[in-house]
């Protein structure tokens, strides 16, 4: 055989190992980006949206134009459900399991920082060989090890706490020309927060890759503060709604305009077909739907569901689920009335990418591929969604148990939602066994997760991320705290708690106690400054202005005071500390010889 016979065949087969990989023409008229073997993965998911907060839903006053054909065009889920509170759901899409197995019930208080032990969606994404990149709202911890880009997510880039103008987002943030985190160093935005986060996404899928992606797009719209372009809450201006609503419709046509676009470019540079995208929300709706105490009118749309965002009703945890892959072998173009959960997304999208995938932890979840394909049903699959939002887990707490159209809520009323969408009749009386046996499940997984409850404990002193800076949001408390930055410049909020802390190293640590955001550069006793944009508030008051005499930290057994200095930004103390888990308290103290929260404390390890 002749050298020229011989090298003949390994020619041909790299020309269709590269052909096998698309073509790649970054740049160019035609734009056309390199799509690999295995399919991209892209799950956009809104913030506040309920199942009824989309024309295709019936609704007559929102206009999501964009939403609607990509709904025709995919595979709708009519009996998809979430959490019904952001954090939960978060923790549910990541790991497969519920949010009451991993420290992330609540959306505030400590109790919606994802255990740094659990395994998340972009790990195993990324082990097997996908880029991994996480856009938007986060809202499963703010510190080391628990922000997106210790998790998984090669590139982040997202706003802190749960939502823009939170107490851990980026002092002054108020969804324009806003501060952003990406990776963990702040960087200054140009428009409207959710025009840049699918501008970001674009660039994300524009950039050539030799290996599939996974995007996780997380809106915080449609969240409070209804903040959006003028353009689009005038595009309500004439309809039947509240001025917050007309906002809230507002933020959801700028989401589907967006969309569009961001459609319009996958097409463009040919990644459509061969990408899984999957359009859903994260609770019911916040503001479609008000009932108005003056004119005792209720304005709005709620698909005839009951209950809202936080309730453990339908109209608090269904919501609109559209999944399309043109190149793939899923139903499109079609309805599936099916239970399926977001806690099934990781393990169903393993198996539609034909990644291995071990579960390190028992799942709540489990694949659905052989629903998404139409091949089979399963109408004695079971799953509980609840509403706990306090400090621990309690079993028979706002509890609905799922069996297809099956709803056994607070464990006495059942409704059958095919015949009663909007839960009105009770038939618990005339199913007794069905109603014993839906509780005998919820009984059995409740044992099932009672050795799961643990605080998550924020490291100080790690090698990997000396100085922290734990906010109020986190603090462990039953009180009200100040959840976001209106609250912070009233100061009228003075919670009682404790942060959970991980000593990692024996030795002298500094803390630095704050009342407003240490990039505010205001003094302690500085007069709170106006926010620009919020409806946290019809009017902000002016804010309380304190004068600490001394700080005080208490860890453990340990106190050590310091004293205030004039026109400081913040108060220093000092403390020697062994290795360990600790209950954390930072305080002010003031000239009556109470003693308030430090709404921010840093902490560094000398």
């Amino acid at each position: 055989m002749t050298l020229t016979k011989a090298i003949k065949p390994i020619l041909l087969c790299l020309s269709l190992l590269l052909l096998s990989c698309g073509e790649q023409k970054s740049g160019t008229k035609s734009e056309t980006v390199k799509v690999a073997k295995k399919p991209n993965i892209i799950v956009i998911l809104t913030d506040d949206q309920g199942y009824g907060d989309l024309s295709y839903h019936g609704n007559p006053i929102v206009k999501t134009p964009h939403l609607d054909l990509f709904a025709e065009q995919s595979l709708e889920l009519t009996n998809f459900h979430v959490g019904t509170t952001c954090a939960p759901t978060r923790a549910g899409i990541m790991t497969g399991r519920n949010a009451n197995r991993n420290n992330a019930w609540h959306t505030i208080a400590g109790c919606s920082i994802l255990l740094e032990d659990e395994e998340t969606m972009p790990e195993v994404f990324q082990r097997n060989g996908y880029k991994t990149a996480m856009l938007g709202k986060w809202h499963l911890g703010d510190n080391y090890p628990f922000r997106p880009h210790d998790r998984g997510f090669q590139k982040a880039f997202y706003h802190g706490g749960g939502g823009v103008q939170q107490t851990p987002d980026y002092w002054n943030n108020d969804y324009f020309d806003d501060i952003y985190f990406r990776n963990g160093t702040p960087e200054k935005t140009s428009g409207y927060c959710t025009d840049v986060w699918f501008n970001e996404a674009i660039a994300y899928t524009r950039e050539p890759k030799t290996e599939p992606f996974f995007l996780y797009l997380a809106l915080n719209a449609a969240h409070g503060p209804f903040n959006v372009p003028e353009e689009y809450a005038k595009m309500y201006e004439s309809a039947s709604l509240s001025e917050i609503q007309k906002r809230f419709y507002g933020m959801i046509s700028n989401i589907d305009d967006n969309f569009g676009k961001f459609v319009a470019h996958l097409k463009k540079t040919e990644q459509f077909d061969n990408t899984i995208i999957i359009f859903t929300t994260d609770n019911g709706t916040a503001a479609g739907i008000r009932y108005q105490k003056d004119t005792k009118e209720t304005l709005g749309y709620n698909a005839g569901l009951r209950g809202t965002k936080g309730s453990h009703y339908e109209g608090g945890h269904k919501v609109p689920f559209f999944i399309s892959w043109p190149n793939g072998a899923i139903q499109q173009k079609t309805k599936s009335n099916e239970l399926m959960a977001h806690v099934d997304l990781l393990p169903t999208l393993a198996e539609l990418t034909n990644i291995p995938f071990a579960a390190k932890k028992p799942l709540d979840g489990k694949s659905m591929v052989s629903v998404l394909k139409g091949e089979t049903k399963d109408s004695n699959r079971m799953l509980v969604v609840d509403t706990q939002r306090n400090q621990l887990p309690e079993k028979g707490r706002n509890p609905s148990v799922m069996q297809g159209p099956w709803r056994l809520v607070n464990g006495i009323e059942l409704y059958n939602t095919v015949d009663d969408p909007g839960q009105q009749n009770d038939i618990a009386e005339q199913h007794p066994n069905r109603v014993l046996k839906m509780q005998s499940f919820y009984d059995d997984w409740w044992e099932s997760l009672k050795s799961d409850i643990r605080y998550a404990e924020i490291p100080i002193g790690d090698k990997k991320a000396n100085r922290v800076l734990i906010t109020i949001h986190d603090m462990h408390t039953s009180d009200n705290l100040p959840w976001n930055q209106v609250q912070i410049r009233k100061g009228e909020t003075q919670p009682n708690g404790f942060y959970s802390i991980n000593v990692v190293e024996d030795g002298t640590y500094q803390f630095k106690l704050y009342r407003y955001a240490p990039e505010s550069d205001l003094a302690l006793d500085a007069a709170p400054p106006q926010v620009l944009h919020t409806d946290f508030v019809d009017e902000l008051p002016e804010g309380k202005v304190i004068k600490p005499v001394s700080a005080l930290v208490e860890i453990g057994s340990t106190k050590v005071e310091s004293f205030a200095k004039e026109n400081a930004n913040f108060l220093t103390v000092e403390a020697k500390l062994s290795k360990g888990s600790y209950e954390l308290q930072s305080k002010f103290v003031l000239q009556d010889g109470t003693s308030i929260p430090s709404y921010y404390t840093a902490i560094e390890k000398l």
